[in-house]
């Protein structure tokens, strides 16, 4: 393990991957209800989302994919989809849900990439990519297979900041000593608040503007 960084509990990285696997099967089924895919659609696409962050990592990590060892994860998933299949219908705005599903859903994949670094005893900055990797990648996959413009990359929304800056606060809580669990606890705060910020509050980064062309300068 890196010098200073706290290790956190099995135990705790367990809970971590089932609530983000259970969270992001609910958007990813959410994103299948949108795009009116049959019940196989669902349980593919839930799935897909569940999975594909904390699968990139691992495999980022030469490490087996946890669903691999653990099918009832895969399970899991297909029950949120099924769930989803039968109730989508009584929401009132299945987009609003969506977007405040997937603000729960990361700051519980974030601390969960972050946790599974530690534990693998990497140094920081492969720590914080991996949370953004774990946190980011399955609603990634889910947008773009479901033709759906990504949550990651709406213009001047806070999302890869947040997870960003939640796997920042992890960082910073191991190297001066906090618990394992304070480090990913903190984590997961600093996630959901900038998130849920972004969508309350309309908490922004500024974007890039082109400058128009000065007068009589080439095209490009």
């Amino acid at each position: 393990m890196a010098p200073g960084l706290a290790l956190p509990a099995e135990a705790l990285l367990s809970v971590l991957d089932y609530a983000s696997v259970a969270i992001f099967a609910l958007t990813g089924a959410l994103v299948a209800s949108r795009a009116q895919l049959d019940i196989v659609g669902f349980i593919f696409i839930a799935c897909l989302t569940a999975v594909g962050g904390g699968t990139l990592r691992d495999v980022i990590l030469d490490r087996p994919p946890l669903w691999i060892s653990d099918p009832v994860l895969l399970l899991l998933a297909t029950l949120a989809a099924v769930v989803v299949f039968f109730g989508a219908h009584r929401l009132e705005s299945r987009y609003r849900a969506l977007e405040w599903l997937d603000a729960c859903a990361l700051a519980v994949a974030v601390p969960a990439g972050v946790g599974v670094a530690l534990a693998e005893g990497l140094g920081w900055p492969v720590v914080l990519v991996m949370g953004m990797v774990t946190g980011c990648m399955g609603g990634l996959m889910r947008d773009v297979v479901c033709n759906e413009v990504p949550l990651v990359l709406k213009q001047g929304e806070l999302y890869v900041t947040c997870a960003f800056c939640g796997a920042g606060a992890a960082v910073l809580l191991g190297l001066v000593g906090a618990e394992g669990w304070q480090a990913l606890l903190a984590c997961a705060l600093v996630t959901l608040v900038l998130r849920a910020g972004s969508l309350g509050f309309g908490w922004r980064l500024p974007v890039y503007k082109a400058r128009p062309p000065r007068p009589g300068s080439p095209r490009r």
